[in-house]
């Protein structure tokens, strides 16, 4: 294991010998905090810190993450605070030590409420100063090394978390090799038979591929400097993951995947990656649709390079990627390389840090909308795996997507409140369904109408997390002020009928029923009686009455506008319809459910105050309502299209339709019609009987 003064040594390469002299005081405070302590492999403790800063060394990271790495246990480990550190090592260090303590402290594997919590401190903590995440990484990656002095319960246990949090970060922050790893030896700790297996037979694969890859890259050299293009050829290795991923995930045996060849061409300016495209299309033929400029249009995590595939000699696929010096550095340390690229403090953060920066401003979004923990952390693994589409606004601006998004993801992308007020979309300048995937290249414009509000639909296509988590909040909202009107109008409803109305209640006799209830607003009340969590009888009974005698039930129906929205529905074995003689039942956490008088499903029930409500129809109600019905008619040609045509000319609308035969001669059909009431019902129904052969017609109830 390298000592101090061999990472000292790496150190004065890129930074100041001040700060190399701060890291080495890091490191001497560590050795004296973890004095008698040691690892499980036997090694005194802080070999550990000193690996994680070497680590962070590779990737070129600033002296102050180095100090933090160095730092990185000792708050927890040994009981010295954070103000100690703060005094010997500065502000900044000692917030980064605690932000890594923070997060040493999680624990994944509990139940599924505690690691939502725990990655929401992660978040807080990355937003805070996203050097805390890498400094995580780093130790992650030297506990990865090291797990096989663990219980192989313990070691799979870390692996599956690495695999299923950290590599998605590492891969959200661009930071290409240390994703690899952890792969690899997450892969090797959770399947070490199949890592074992895979990594015989690309052993034995590479060993009989060499001359093939030998002639390509030489082929490939020529062609450049034939060209007089200056760059660095050489062959890429798929890692263990990636492969048995593919093998799984697209079903493809382990010859098909090593029988592609792939190659990196390294050149020092942008421009000249496309005069290597240019000069490879000459020498072989490009496969057509292969082709992706992540130059033009980078990665949601910074990545840039160009990607093609070629036909090589005897019909061989070789891939190759094409890029700068700096766009490699960038994909392989991602966020990392920002501070190898950064030239003073103040320059603002552009390409990936600007990126990661946007990426963990989003996740604390999500976390201030998210309903709890739960949806929180659903939406930020749907995040944390983007296979990104590219589209652009109507002004031509690039969008990036998850792949499977849609024009309401997109809207929910440009502005909250445009996918909240979003009618309809028009993709590539036609009129597309809002479900629609969206694909790359595509121009994607909105259509939007004030007071619009989600549908609830939506959440059964969106993949986006922001998408999702705004439509549920723009849901509750909807629904709560919903709850809390037609909670009113049932209170007010039942204080009528005893001549009192809520505006008469004094005041502190509503405060000392809010208190009874343990509830804080007159709004969460009526929410609770619009919900059906509450009865709006035994409230007013309670309001009206401090001794609690029993009242008359009330007179009169509650009469039914259809504009209740989320807290009103109409039960679907008898369907309803303006004209019927109906009752609500309430229903706790749904509201209120609308059954004809004579329903049997609520029988039981009809004549308690407390769980029913008589209802009547406004005058002016509108909208269209399902009815089913039943038709039977003599067996003819033509059936379904005379039927539908019947319905039709009443105005009326086929919602479902379904047939069974009795017997040879008589048809038996299952209509479900929309209708605006029970006049425009029987309309339908009169025109329906005009047909030739029909024997009966039957309005479908339980």
């Amino acid at each position: 294991m390298p000592g101090i003064e061999v990472l000292a040594e790496r150190l004065s390469t890129y930074l100041g010998p001040e700060q190399v002299n701060l890291v080495r005081r890091a490191y001497f405070y560590a050795e004296q905090a973890h004095d008698g302590q040691r690892r499980r492999s036997g090694e005194p403790y802080v070999t550990h810190p000193l690996a994680v800063a070497s680590i962070l060394a590779d990737m070129h990271m600033d002296h102050q993450s180095l100090m933090a790495a160095m730092l990185h246990d000792v708050i927890e480990d040994t009981g010295i605070a954070k103000e100690a550190l703060s005094q010997q090592f500065g502000e900044t260090v000692a917030e980064l030590v605690d932000g890594v303590s923070k997060l040493t402290q999680m624990n994944f594997e509990t139940k599924a409420e505690a690691q939502a919590e725990n990655f929401q401190k992660m978040a807080m903590a990355m937003a805070r100063d996203i050097r805390v995440i890498l400094v995580k990484l780093a130790d992650r990656l030297h506990n990865m090394r090291t797990l096989e002095v663990l219980s192989g319960e313990k070691r799979r246990r870390i692996a599956k978390e690495t695999l299923e949090i950290y590599a998605p970060i590492a891969n959200r922050l661009g930071m290409h090799t240390v994703r690899v790893e952890f792969e690899d030896l997450g892969f090797k700790a959770m399947h070490p038979m199949r890592s074992s297996l895979i990594h015989r037979a690309v052993k034995s694969a590479r060993g009989n591929r060499k001359e093939i890859v030998a002639k390509i890259e030489h082929s490939l050299a020529n062609c450049l400097a034939a060209d007089g293009i200056q760059g660095e050829v050489s062959g890429r290795q798929k890692h263990l993951y990636g492969i048995y991923k593919k093998m799984r995930g697209k079903r493809r045996a382990f010859n098909e995947i090593m029988d592609v060849y792939a190659f990196r061409i390294i050149v020092d300016k942008v421009d000249t990656c496309y005069r290597v495209l240019g000069a490879v299309h000459n020498l072989y033929k490009p496969l057509p649709g292969r082709f992706k400029d992540y130059i033009a249009i980078p990665k949601a995590n910074g990545y840039q390079s160009l990607h093609t595939t070629l036909f090589g000699m005897h019909g061989v696929p070789i891939e190759i990627q094409i890029r700068t010096r700096e766009m490699e550095e960038m994909a392989n340390n991602g966020i990392a390389a920002h501070w190898l690229y950064k030239s003073n403090d103040d320059e603002q953060p552009k390409g990936s840090h600007a990126r990661a920066r946007q990426w963990v401003k989003g996740i604390l979004e999500l976390q201030q909308r998210a309903g709890n923990s739960l949806e929180f952390i659903e939406s930020v693994k749907i995040d944390l795996f983007p296979d990104e589409v590219y589209v652009f606004t109507p002004k031509g601006r690039i969008m990036e997507l998850p792949k499977g998004s849609t024009a309401v993801d997109f809207a929910y992308a440009v502005h909250t409140d445009v996918g909240n007020s979003c009618i309809a979309c028009r993709i590539n300048r036609r009129l597309a369904p809002l479900s629609e995937p969206l694909q790359s290249g595509s121009t994607v414009e909105i259509v939007s109408a004030p007071g619009a509000r989600p549908n609830p639909a939506w959440l059964n296509f969106v993949v986006t997390g922001k998408a999702r988590t705004h439509i549920r909040h723009a849901l509750k909202q909807q629904r709560r002020s919903e709850s809390i009107s037609l909670g009113e109008r049932l209170l007010n409803k039942v204080l009528t009928g005893f001549d009192s109305s809520l505006e008469q209640i004094p005041q502190e006799r509503i405060q000392g029923i809010l208190a009874e209830y343990r509830l804080e607003l007159i709004e969460d009340l009526l929410e609770d009686i619009g919900l059906g969590n509450r009865m709006a009888y035994v409230v007013a009974r309670r309001l009206l009455s401090a001794e609690g005698e029993q009242l008359p039930a009330p007179e009169g129906p509650l009469a039914i506008r259809g504009t209740e929205g989320l807290v009103l529905s109409y039960a679907k074995c008898c369907t309803p319809i303006p004209g019927d003689p109906i009752v609500g039942h309430l229903s706790a956490g749904k509201g209120m459910v609308v059954h004809l008088e004579n329903c049997r499903n609520i029988s039981e029930i009809r004549h308690n105050p407390e769980k029913c409500v008589q209802l009547s129809w406004a005058k002016d109600i509108t909208g269209e309502f399902n009815v089913e019905l039943r038709v039977e008619l003599e067996h003819q040609r033509g059936l379904i299209a005379l039927l539908a045509s019947s319905v039709n000319a009443a105005d009326g609308n086929i919602e479902k339709i379904s047939m069974d035969e009795r017997d040879g001669r008589i048809s038996v059909v299952q209509l479900v019609v929309s209708v605006h009431d029970r006049v425009h019902l029987a309309r339908v129904i009169k025109k329906l009987r005009t047909l030739t052969g029909v024997v009966r017609i039957t309005r479908m109830r339980t």
